[in-house]
């Protein structure tokens, strides 16, 4: 699937939400606070992985379609002074963007997602790039007591992109057939289908018009619809909200066997 959001638009983004999670780190009382979102972290750890994360990335997208070596070789790394890892994080979200802005959206890259709907392009990897930055602005911003919406052209992007990218697969689906359909509040709408040939995202074309269907209605019923803005539904499939935090409708069940579900390539 194809986002709706230009290349120059997305390295913007990027670019954006990069700055906000900086701005995070920076009014943040300590490097040393824990991220509930992400329990194992403290805020540190976080802004570590993110550089580490863009870094690797920019050295995946300068190596084209093969596997890039690792680019921790030589790299300097996250300092513990604030004002330095701040600088750090900078040139870390910089390397990446000068990397997405050599290659153009077209050239082949090397990604983890190759059973998915998703190319394996550059532009498909400042999407995805996007949307880790986009999240983990919210989970650095939480542990400062001021966490925000993402912005309605990330989150209504987001929710396709990890439909496509993060969960569609040729590997079979283990249980009986069903199908989810999420909701954006703002006007549009997704419908994942799995079953034996694996989980397909599409797009439908009534938002929010389209009912939870009962389980003998053939194999493609939807078996749970769940609804909610866009940034709620991007942070709901992300477990960084719980599902009462949205109007679920049908078998929320299911979800538990969406998340635990780890298909084979």
């Amino acid at each position: 699937m194809t986002t709706t959001l230009t290349f120059p638009v997305l390295l913007r983004l990027i670019d954006e939400r990069s700055t906000a999670f900086r701005a995070a780190v920076a009014s943040a009382p300590s490097l040393d606070v824990q991220v509930p979102t992400c329990p194992e972290w403290t805020l540190f750890d976080l802004a570590q992985h993110i550089g580490e994360g863009r870094r690797a990335w920019a050295a995946t997208v300068a190596a084209g379609p093969a596997p890039a070596k690792s680019a921790a070789e030589g790299a300097p790394a996250a300092p513990r002074e604030r004002e330095a890892l701040l600088a750090w994080l900078a040139e870390s979200t910089e390397q990446l963007l000068d990397a997405l802005r050599k290659a153009g959206p077209d050239r082949g890259c090397w990604t983890w997602w190759g059973a998915s709907q998703s190319p394996q392009t550059c532009g498909a990897v400042a999407r995805h790039q996007l949307q880790q930055i986009a999240v983990h602005t919210y989970d650095a911003q939480v542990p400062v007591g001021a966490p925000e919406p993402l912005p309605d052209e990330v989150a209504l992007d987001g929710v396709e992109e990890f439909l496509s990218t993060c969960v569609a697969t040729t590997s079979a689906w283990p249980h009986k057939p069903t199908a989810f359909d999420f909701h954006a509040t703002e006007g549009r709408s997704w419908c994942l289908t799995v079953d034996g040939d694996g989980a397909r995202s599409t797009r439908i074309s009534a938002p929010g018009k389209t009912p939870v269907a009962v389980a003998d209605e053939g194999p493609n019923a939807v078996g749970v619809s769940v609804r909610g803005t866009a940034s709620e539904l991007v942070l709901f499939v992300y477990d960084r909200i719980p599902a009462d935090s949205l109007q679920i409708e049908g078998d929320a069940g299911l979800f538990d066997l969406l998340r635990a579900w780890d298909p084979e390539e």
